[in-house]
């Protein structure tokens, strides 16, 4: 069914008269009226992308043209992982059980579905697939399985075997297959068989142990934000090995753990407490953060010790210049008060709109907090024609690339449940005969890597670990600014290696340091270019602009290759030049909005969308090398960040529109129907994370607590559940208060009760599932020692003993041996370029 104007009285109270919402609603007319076609075609003419037709059709090509994917899922990350494939041109069928995929109900402001209507969160994430309704034991379940070229499911072992889905038979019969199968845990180790949710995945992976006040609560993040993580890693992963199978090597099973994806969104607090001798990191919040302006509140994030003097200056307090701790954010907290004492004042007599304008000239991240009324108004996203027409009758954000000589697939209908039973099955291609795995996925692939902080080596970094050959490329007069913005050593002479989220981000990278400021530097970079695959950046798009390293000149080098740029607000529009790392897109994508207790301020998710937008940077990137490969023609391919995040908090601006709901903070509570919550335990500061999504684990903990006379018989149902959450959060404060925390923590998941300890980020190497995993792997860096550095969140593939082949690189560390591979040089030549600062191992001026 259409979202739209129906004769009945509820349907319409509850879509709203479609005039009404045209002219009013929070997505505003510049992004549905019809002159949006011809500002989109000015838009790509004038950031040099290549809109002529190539299709009989008039449309550009997808870069995933005929690739087949079965989509068996029951949560969002699987059908995430497919709607970025459809969008890429993928066809994909999903097969649903006989009473259809549950997120076809769901909807976060718990709103009513119309019986003969799919959920617009089901609609965004299933336009244009096509569902079937086939038995698990059928003839033409079998079919389909066996003549896709990936099959994704969300299922771990046991629940996968009654789906039918084998992937050892799978592969087995179809040497060509790409498996890969979601799970919560993954399909090995002592967790394997455990309930959870989102919410407590956070919890094990560390993420609220170190986010908010610590007088109060633990906060976690709002929304499904690991749900999306998962799917564009399990999207990322079937494309790589999709690309070893088409150059002749076999498929592969991918055992992707959700918790250890959402591990990946915190910033490796364990290798800050071993690097920089500190103590595991407690709850604190940025200060400054979310502050109140005179008329709302504004976002800002000081990263730079430069930013955090010019925002000294920007705000009037000189004071605040004069501290030296206040230049890292590690060193705020302890002057909160004062901070917020010296900038209130100032920050009270201006609006948001006036903060945020002299945040620009200051060119400092500072930004309005956006919901989902909100977001659809912002001048970007109506200059940019971000957001677009979903056939079911609401916009919705657009994929969060563009491509110079690719397009998304068009919007698609909703399947109906089972409305593609009649089509045929697709035909199995022939067996091939495969030798043993051809080592990595992705070795051969050549990239010069630009990228600096965390969401671009986050892209690199997943890109090395499946096989990629990264040159990452600095200059001694630029290094990357995550080696030392977040706190530094004053013990050590080479204090910029000690930087933790550099370490975790950059194994099996190798380091060159140039100054593309000269034109040595940039005669040798180019020449980097000529033999490389991709080349990927994430600078504000002057930089390169700067240099005159822009896509046409980098692809005038190499015609075949893949020029991936990441800007924060993309490379034309109104807010081309602003400033703003992950915490920014948070605040503006309403991610921030949906974080923390109701009766205070958001709380920023504390960078979580870095990870994020890298992984989706990486799969992009193999969607377009895939083209490049199969067409000779490389292009383009512009990766906004905020359009990532805009993506992942969707459903906001979704259901804004559709029922005129507003999403906003509950605290732990979360959104949805669920019984969920932090509950403190006997103990100092002991937090124990517990969802009750079903009636059957209402009845498991009902049982546990020893049927407790509050626990009547009108909490049975989610709907009684919902009525009194008060009442149920105020008996299971009084319940876990007397219960230690790690005995209930098993004993609740002996029960099928989703249940996690609230923990620092800095201890999760204690985890035993994370171990059993292998998650971490032991490296010895040369200067700061051994270390335990992250993985993919994916088990070892066949044959593979490791993941990480190489620590992170010291600053030029590989100078010499690929200015000589790669450029010619001689001895000669890189002692003079050492000499005149082109290249060096030392930061300048150190």
């Amino acid at each position: 069914m259409i979202w739209r104007r129906n004769s009945s009285a509820t349907i319409s109270a509850i879509l709203g008269a479609d005039n009404r919402r045209r002219g009013s609603g929070p997505i505003p007319r510049a992004v549905i009226r019809s002159s949006q076609r011809s500002s989109r075609l000015s838009y790509l003419s004038s950031n040099g992308i290549n809109s002529r037709v190539t299709h009989g059709s008039g449309r550009r090509p997808t870069p995933l043209d005929e690739l087949r994917v079965v989509e068996i899922s029951d949560r969002i990350a699987g059908s995430y992982c497919g709607k970025l494939l459809v969008d890429a041109g993928a066809q994909v069928r999903k097969i649903e059980p006989s009473q259809g995929d549950p997120l076809r109900r769901y909807t976060a402001t718990c709103s009513p579905v119309p019986d003969d209507a799919s959920s617009p969160l089901f609609s965004y994430l299933n336009a244009g697939k096509q569902s079937l309704t086939c038995a698990p034991d059928s003839t033409r379940y079998r079919a389909e399985l066996a003549a896709a070229d990936v099959v994704v499911v969300t299922a771990g072992r046991s629940r996968a075997s009654a789906l039918g889905i084998d992937p050892r038979r799978l592969l087995a019969d179809s040497g060509r297959a790409v498996v890969v199968t979601i799970s919560d845990f993954g399909w090995t180790g002592p967790f394997a068989d455990r309930a959870a949710s989102e919410f407590t995945l956070q919890a094990w992976a560390g993420s609220p142990g170190f986010r908010g006040d610590p007088a109060g609560p633990p906060i976690s993040i709002g929304g499904d934000l690991g749900e999306y993580m998962g799917g564009v890693f399990a999207a990322f992963g079937a494309l790589a090995v999709r690309r070893r199978v088409e150059h002749g090597g076999r498929g592969e099973h991918l055992d992707l753990s959700m918790l250890e994806a959402m591990t990946l969104m915190q910033s490796s607090e364990w290798l800050h407490s071993q690097l920089l001798r500190v103590p595991p990191v407690t709850r604190t919040l940025e200060v400054p953060s979310i502050e109140p302006a005179k008329d709302g509140y504004v976002g800002i994030t000081m990263v730079t010790g430069q930013q955090w003097l010019d925002f000294a200056a920007m705000v009037e307090c000189p004071q605040l210049e004069e501290i030296e701790r206040l230049r890292f954010q590690i060193g705020r907290w302890q002057y909160r008060d004062l901070i917020r004492e010296l900038i209130r004042p100032w920050m009270a007599e201006r609006t948001v709109a006036e903060i945020v304008g002299l945040g620009q000239l200051f060119r400092l991240p500072i930004a309005a907090l956006g919901n989902g009324a909100t977001i659809g108004n912002m001048d970007y996203i109506t200059e940019r024609g971000v957001f677009v027409r979903n056939p079911a009758g609401f916009h919705q954000p657009r994929p969060p690339w563009l491509m110079s000589r690719c397009a998304p697939a068009p919007v698609g209908a909703t399947p109906g449940l089972g409305a593609h039973n009649d089509q045929p099955p697709w035909r199995q291609c022939e067996p091939e005969d495969h030798a043993a795995p051809q080592g990595l996925p992705l070795a051969g692939v050549h990239i010069v890597d630009l990228t600096a902080f965390w969401a671009g080596p986050a892209a690199t970094h997943l890109l090395a670990a499946f096989g990629a050959d990264v040159v990452k490329v600095e200059s001694i007069q630029r290094p990357d600014g995550i080696r030392y913005s977040g706190g530094m050593r004053t013990d050590v002479d080479d204090w910029w290696e000690y930087g933790w989220v550099f370490h975790a981000m950059n194994t099996n990278k190798r380091s060159v340091t140039l100054d593309l400021g000269s034109s040595e530097g940039r005669r040798l970079f180019l020449a980097l270019t000529a033999g490389a695959d991709v080349v990927i950046e994430n600078f504000s798009p002057r930089v390169m602009d700067h240099f005159g390293l822009t896509a046409d000149a980098l692809l005038a080098v190499n015609p075949k290759l893949v020029v991936a740029r990441m800007p924060a607000f993309g490379l034309a529009g109104p807010w081309r030049d602003r400033v703003g790392f992950a915490p920014t897109m948070e605040q503006i994508g309403g991610l921030t909005w949906v974080t923390g207790l109701p009766e205070q301020p958001p709380v920023t998710p504390r960078g979580a969308c870095d990870p994020l937008a890298g992984v989706h940077a990486a799969w992009a990137v193999l969607a377009a090398l895939h083209f490049a490969e199969r067409t000779g023609s490389g292009q383009l391919v512009e990766l906004p960040m905020v359009e990532t995040v805009l993506n992942a908090t969707a459903i906001q601006p979704i259901e804004s529109e559709v029922f005129g709901r507003t999403l906003s903070r509950r605290g732990n509570r979360g959104s949805g129907s669920a019984v969920q919550n932090l509950y403190r335990c006997d103990g100092d500061d002991a937090w124990i994370a517990v969802t009750v999504a079903t009636d059957q684990q209402w009845c498991a903990l009902v049982d546990l607590m020893g049927r407790p006379a509050w626990c009547d018989d009108g909490l049975c149902t989610g709907a009684g559940r919902r009525a009194r959450a008060d009442e149920i959060d105020r008996g299971l404060q009084d319940w876990f208060a007397g219960q230690q925390l790690a005995s209930t923590v098993e004993r609740l998941a002996g029960a099928g009760i989703p249940a996690a300890p609230v923990v620092s980020p800095s201890l999760v190497t204690e985890n035993p599932q994370l171990r059993a995993r292998g998650f971490f792997e032991s490296l010895i860096h040369p200067r700061t020692g051994p270390g335990l550095y992250p993985c993919p969140p994916f088990a070892r593939i066949a044959g593979q003993r490791e993941w990480l082949m190489r620590p992170p690189p010291t600053l030029g560390e590989h100078n010499e041996e690929v200015l000589r591979e790669r450029c010619g040089l001689t001895g000669e030549d890189l002692a003079r370029l050492a000499t005149s600062g082109v290249i060096g191992t030392r930061p300048s001026g150190v």
